[in-house]
């Protein structure tokens, strides 16, 4: 079990905060479409230095992120369905519920079934929300989502997530904070699916500072138990190696996290846990993925597709609070008591 983190404010629930202006001399707000609706929501687009990225309400999805013109995630265009879960926001459970069946206090829960092939319930239940967007300033947004109770379910919680743009590339922070009764199971994670330059997975090389990787079965990707990166070939990326050929569609924990300079709840100085993940391509350019010590997993996909325009064309990266099938394990799941709150941070970068 992982313990709630401290986290930023969140909204109350059934409240929307008004978009807020800035004051005379601060920056400019965001460019918010809201009307008409594109079909993946509200969009917002956040600028700073040579950083562009565009906020989609439908599932608070980084729908794209691009440093001087150059794509560091795949994008989809504003009026075109989500393919899948790229760059959505996953909550309340990041991966597999296996069979989308799990007990809490001996009460067994149902979850609806949205991995049909495999079985399983995939990825939680605010992908497919129409998040409000809450706050637009030219390099920062916010926006919230109150997930109901439900016969899966049955917990009430408020969530809020913070995209901003910094020198250093894309923050994101989301948060939950149990709005309703009862102990609520929660877990959190991104879902972009990353892009080191020209070609496609099998032209770049992949560094990741992991020394296990949790081994699932070959037909429904059930967790069977963690393993050595070494135990199975090309999964040690801890030095860099090229991706190629590669199949990979797991998790990867005994991060190498490092103390790096930070700041506290107060603005001051401090250290902070952090691990880095790098995609290169050949010319050199790349891009970098960086969290701290409250996900303590990543899920990495090469994204192996039957259509061949979505085929292994970025490396999914998926810093997780919890491994695959934590609501019936309990490895590393958050519990949040009512009241209480969690958060998690990420950043995207160039290289």
């Amino acid at each position: 079990m992982s313990e709630p983190t401290p986290a930023a404010s969140v909204p109350p629930p059934g409240t929307t905060p008004p978009v807020v202006e800035p004051a005379p001399g601060a920056p400019p707000t965001a460019r918010l479409v809201t009307s008409p609706v594109p079909v993946s929501g509200a969009q917002v687009v956040l600028e700073r230095g040579g950083y562009r990225a565009e906020i989609a309400g439908v599932g608070a999805t980084l729908r794209t992120l691009t440093f001087e013109g150059r794509d560091l995630v795949v994008p989809f265009a504003a009026d075109e369905v989500r393919p899948g879960f790229r760059g959505a926001l996953l909550a309340p459970w990041p991966n597999r519920v296996t069979d989308g069946r799990y007990e809490r206090d001996g009460v067994e829960h149902q979850l609806p079934l949205n991995e049909v092939e495999r079985g399983h319930a995939l990825h939680g239940l605010a992908h497919w929300a129409d998040w409000t967007i809450d706050q637009a300033q030219a390099a920062r947004a916010s926006a919230s989502f109150v997930l109901v109770p439900s016969d899966g379910y049955p917990w009430r919680l408020a969530l809020a997530v913070v995209y901003e743009l910094t020198d250093d590339g894309l923050i994101t922070t989301v948060t939950a904070r149990n709005a309703g009764t009862g102990v609520a199971p929660y877990g959190t994670a991104p879902h972009p699916y990353l892009v080191a330059g020209e070609g496609r997975v099998d032209d770049w090389s992949f560094t990741l500072p992991a020394a296990s990787y949790l081994e699932v079965t070959d037909d429904r990707l059930v967790p069977v138990g963690t393993r050595p990166v070494g135990d199975r070939d090309g999964f040690d990326f801890r030095d860099g190696h090229a991706i190629g050929d590669l199949f990979v569609d797991h998790a990867f924990t005994d991060l190498a996290f490092t103390a790096v300079d930070g700041v506290d709840g107060a603005g001051g100085p401090a250290q902070e846990a952090r691990v880095t993940a790098t995609v290169t391509a050949r010319d050199g350019h790349g891009v970098t993925m960086s969290w701290g010590a409250e996900l303590p997993w990543v899920q990495v996909h090469t994204a192996d597709r039957p259509e061949p325009e979505n085929d292994r064309v970025g490396l999914a990266v998926e810093p997780m609070t919890c491994p695959p099938d934590a609501f019936n394990s309990g490895d590393d799941l958050v519990l949040l008591a009512p009241g209480e709150a969690h958060s998690a941070s990420w950043t995207i970068a160039a290289l």
